[in-house]
Parts: structure tokens; C-alpha cells; sequence
């Protein structure tokens, strides 16, 4: 029985303080403490700045073998595209009007790995994982933004080329991304960066996960989903249930234990990221149900990642 407890409140210690954060996020915005234009300036400032800040001191820092995680990051790489597929054809059987089938493909695959996913490995492992993560996070990005155009692209060859188009804006202007690639430049050349600047840059760091939280605290609109229901619970089960037992049973299968299998377990149960509404108006897709599923993943994901990490805590896997 004590082990039980002690394993819970393992579980409580990773997912709590997100669960605070968000909650402190929507206190504060209903208290009209933080508005509209306050999260849109911050959210800015933080996939901007910060983050990118926090990713490329996590990097240089790190005391962790980067280049010994290739076969980690290529299997998290394989597994979210079977998984990409699979949640694709699961989607067009259950929904065979293509209007939404876009929508919620993308809620079920894309994490918010940035954000929610980094804060769930920050609290379990501290700097160290968060190195790991950086690097797995930028490999993600890299997939879900080639995946989101794929799955909300209207066909035919001219929609092909603007996808196309697309694809390549999004990744080749994403800070995160810039900000990783740099950041491996400086720890696999061993480039020294004056202490002033470090310290500058922690300040920036430091603020990301926080500032982030509250935002996505604030941005949180629950009555929104009184629409689509169906659509909206098919595709938080993708994204809550189904990637994260899939992805982590593929790991566990292959023999990853401790830090990396939490890794990948943390990654892929992670909510529906943010980036999917922006993604989904740009490109003519159902906005309204994309606030959905990002607001039902994140409420729902604090329960299905407690739970997971006190499974795997209990069996001696991480």
C-alpha cells in the first residue's frame, strides 16, 4: 500500500504543477488579470524567444551523450508516422465526409510536445532531460508540420503546390527548430559562449514554462465543447489513448527502459498542440473544432498521463 502511495504521488509531482499552472491561467484570465491581447503577446514572445532560449541552453548545456540518442529520436520518428498513418485510415472509416477528417486526424497525432510534453520532462528529470527532449522535440516538429499539411491540403495539383509551399515556411522559419540545429552546432563544435550571455539567456529560459502555462491556462475555452462532440472525442482518444499506448508499447518492445521510455511515453501523451488551430485556419479547416480537441486533450491529458506514469512508475519501467 505505501508503495501504491508513493508511486501516486510520483505521478501528482509530474503532472501536478501543470495541472496548477493551467488552472492559475484560467483564474486569472476570468478575473480579467490577463486578457486576450496579454496572451497573444505572450505566446509570441514565447515561441519566439523564450522557448528557443530554453532549447538552446538545455543543448549546450547538457552532459548527456546527444549523438548516442539517434536510435531514440528515429524511432520516435517511425512510430509517430505509423501512428500518423493508422489514426489517417481509422479516420476516414469512422468519418467518411472529408469536411473534418483533417481536423481530427491532426488532433489525434500532433503533441504538444514543446510546451505541455517539455514541462511534463522537466519536472521528472530536470535539465538533463530536458536536453534529451529538445532533440526529440525538434524532430517532431519537423514531422507534425509535414504531416499537418499532408492530412489538411485539399487535393488536386494546384492545392499540392501551396502545400508544398507551406510545408517548406513552416519549418524553415520555425525559431524552435532554428534554435535546436544551432544549438547542436554549439555543443557538437564545443563553441564557448561568454558567461553574460548565458546568463541573459537563462533569464529568458526561465520564464518559458510558466508564461507558456498560463497562456495555454487562459486560452482554455471549455464551452466550446458543446459542438461536434463525436468528432471531438474521436480524436482526443487517438491523441490521449491510443498514440501513447502504441508509441510506448513499440519502445518497451525494443527494449527502452528508465529516462528514454519516459521520454517517449511523456511526448506522445501529451495534449493536442496549440500550433493545430493555427495550422487549421490557415489552411480552411474546421477552427472550431480544432479549439475543441486542444482544449479537451489538455483537461483530459492531466488524468491519462498520471495515470500512465504511475503504471509505468509501478511496474519499474521509468
Amino acid at each position: 500500500m505505501g508503495n501504491i502511495i508513493e508511486q501516486l504521488l510520483f505521478s501528482a509531482s509530474i503532472t501536478g504543477p501543470i495541472c496548477l499552472m493551467l488552472a492559475l491561467g484560467v483564474i486569472l484570465k476570468r478575473a480579467q488579470v490577463i486578457n486576450e491581447n496579454f496572451i497573444d503577446v505572450a505566446s509570441k514572445l514565447v515561441f519566439n524567444v523564450t522557448l528557443p532560449a530554453l532549447l538552446f541552453l538545455s543543448i549546450i548545456s547538457s552532459h548527456h551523450d546527444l549523438a548516442a540518442s539517434a536510435p531514440l529520436i528515429g524511432y520516435g520518428l517511425l512510430a509517430n508516422l505509423l501512428f500518423f498513418i493508422l489514426s489517417t485510415y481509422a479516420t476516414k472509416r469512422f468519418f467518411p465526409e472529408p469536411k473534418d477528417q483533417g481536423v481530427i486526424i491532426q488532433g489525434g497525432f500532433r503533441a504538444n510536445t514543446a510546451i505541455i510534453g517539455l514541462a511534463y520532462v522537466s519536472n521528472a528529470y530536470g535539465e538533463s532531460g530536458v536536453a534529451l527532449a529538445a532533440v526529440y522535440v525538434a524532430s517532431m516538429t519537423l514531422l507534425y508540420n509535414i504531416q499537418a499539411v499532408i492530412c489538411l491540403s485539399p487535393r488536386g495539383e494546384e492545392s499540392s503546390r501551396s502545400a508544398v509551399s507551406v510545408m517548406v515556411k513552416t519549418i524553415t522559419k520555425n525559431p524552435l527548430i532554428i534554435a535546436i540545429i544551432l544549438g547542436m552546432l554549439f555543443y557538437f563544435l564545443s563553441i564557448p559562449l561568454p558567461k553574460m550571455v548565458l546568463d541573459a539567456g537563462q533569464y529568458f529560459a526561465n520564464m518559458t514554462l510558466p508564461l507558456a502555462l498560463l497562456c495555454t491556462g487562459g486560452s482554455l475555452d471549455i464551452g466550446s465543447l458543446k459542438h461536434e462532440k463525436y468528432s471531438t472525442w474521436f480524436s482526443t482518444a487517438l491523441k490521449l489513448i491510443f498514440a501513447p499506448l502504441f508509441i510506448t508499447l513499440g519502445a518497451l518492445i525494443l527494449g527502452y527502459r528508465g529516462v528514454e521510455l519516459a521520454l517517449v511515453f511523456l511526448m506522445s501523451a501529451a495534449p493536442t498542440a496549440a500550433a493545430s488551430y493555427v495550422m487549421a485556419r490557415a489552411m480552411g479547416g474546421n477552427a472550431t473544432l480544432a479549439a475543441n480537441i486542444i482544449a479537451l486533450t489538455t483537461v483530459c491529458s492531466l488524468l491519462t498521463c498520471t495515470l500512465g506514469i504511475f503504471i509505468l512508475s509501478t511496474l519499474g519501467l521509468i
